[in-house]
């Protein structure tokens, strides 16, 4: 038996009945990535899977952050152009760049009876649920769940401290030093999240930083420092994305802190490359088999655990399952398997399910993602979990959302649907989350 099976009998037999996990759990999660929400029960994973998926997503990475010197010569601007980035946001990205990729990132998988395979990996500081242990916290009042976790060795990461030293690290923060970081957002998306980077900023300042949150018009560069008011800045924490740089006067708006970054006068963590390597075009090329001379065995052995038949939409044949077929022939005979999706979206925007698709909008979908920046990617069937209920059981889909710190791997946020057939899984458009236990 599971870890889950172990824990769902035991709930059954004396566990607390759901809704007072609930009722108990929702007064921690006001203003976090929960959205005052929870499910009923942690999830829980074993050591020899977490093993392997901790293995297969430092292979990951290291593929992905390798891919300019390997398929592009080094050339950071062509390897940007061929995932789908525009001239703007390709010239933002080289001024932004970093010293070497970072290793911040959160990779969203599917589980089924293989094991864990890879919707999309989100590289760089904007990717949500750092704050996720609350709920870790917050279940472990429950005297039945710390019996049950301390009787079968489970633990979690402190997703916010890993994040910390991932950015005292990148940052080069000298040793001793309490850096002073403005946690930036553009103005027009700034005050929806106002309230929750505040409490952010909170956890923060015991773990050694002092965090301001701000929009990033507020900053200012003189004297050769990012000032925010009187206040001079160490570190710029990014939370605008890459699509943000298209906004109208965008460019202009980030000048200060791109100009005091290539100065060295500032950190902005993450830098503006990291969105590549979070691109979907990113895990085409990892994908496609005309570039497997380019990896070591390691790490082609993780890709073909983990991910998935990704593929640029461009005119012309690909590779299937070893034979070479006309891409949109076979994407219009195969809608059922077969997801299309932008590049360099986030938060699921975009996204076409085919078998969530009828035939007409599903053909003329992919006729306008033609030799456009889209990628086809083969469906992933998850097993669905069991939580239990006051009345009895209900199944949820879940989307496990992995960390990716500087030390390996920093946490879990869960997030669950109930649509089995699966779909978009966002919290701000109706999916409800949890945590996760791990075997030492």
């Amino acid at each position: 038996m599971s870890l889950t099976d172990d824990y769902l009998s035991a709930a059954a037999d004396r566990g607390p009945q759901a809704s007072a996990i609930l009722a108990a759990a929702a007064p921690e999660l006001d203003a976090t990535t929960y959205l005052g929400r929870c499910l009923s029960r942690p999830t829980f994973l074993e050591a020899a899977p977490y093993r392997q998926l901790v293995a297969d997503l430092d292979l990951l990475h290291s593929a992905l952050t390798r891919l300019p010197e390997r398929v592009f010569g080094g050339d950071l601007a062509e390897f940007a152009r061929t995932v789908g980035m525009t001239e703007t946001q390709v010239r933002a990205i080289c001024r932004g760049r970093g010293p070497a990729p970072s290793r911040m990132g959160r990779a969203d998988l599917y589980r089924d009876a293989d094991g864990f395979h890879l919707l999309e990996i989100n590289m760089g500081s904007t990717v949500g649920g750092v704050d996720n242990p609350v709920l870790n916290a917050a279940m472990l009042e429950h005297p039945f769940i710390a019996e049950f976790v301390a009787a079968n060795d489970l633990t979690y990461a402190e997703t916010m401290t890993e994040v910390v030293r991932t950015i005292i690290t990148e940052a080069k923060v000298p040793t001793g030093v309490r850096p002073v970081m403005a946690i930036a957002d553009f103005p027009d998306s700034y005050p929806d999240l106002e309230r929750q980077l505040h409490k952010s900023a909170q956890m923060l300042e015991p773990l050694g930083i002092d965090a301001i949150p701000c929009p990033v018009d507020a900053l200012e560069y003189r004297d050769d420092r990012i000032w925010l008011g009187d206040r001079a800045i160490d570190v710029v924490f990014r939370l605008f994305m890459i699509e943000d740089v298209l906004k109208p006067g965008a460019v202009e708006l980030l000048e200060p802190v791109l100009r005091a970054a290539e100065q060295g006068h500032v950190a902005i963590f993450t830098p503006l490359d990291a969105e590549l390597y979070g691109s979907k075009g990113a895990l085409a090329l990892l994908s496609d088999e005309a570039y497997r001379d380019r990896y070591p065995a390691d790490e082609l052995a993780a890709l073909d655990r983990i991910l998935p038949w990704t593929r640029m939409v461009r005119s012309g044949p690909v590779t299937v399952d070893g034979e070479r077929v006309d891409l949109e022939q076979y994407a219009l005979a195969n809608r059922e398997e077969l997801v299309l999706k932008p590049t360099a979206l986030h938060g699921g925007d975009g996204v076409l399910l085919g078998w969530l698709t009828d035939e007409a909008t599903w053909s003329a979908r992919i006729a306008e993602a033609m030799d456009n920046p889209w990628v086809l990617q083969r469906r992933i069937r998850p097993v669905p979990e069991v939580f239990l209920t006051d009345e009895g059981s209900e199944q949820w889909l879940l989307t496990w959302g992995a960390f990716l710190v500087s030390d390996g791997l920093g946490g879990f946020l869960i997030r669950g649907s109930q649509e089995l057939d699966g779909g978009v899984v966002n919290m701000a458009t109706g999916a409800t989350a949890t945590c996760c236990f791990h075997q030492r």
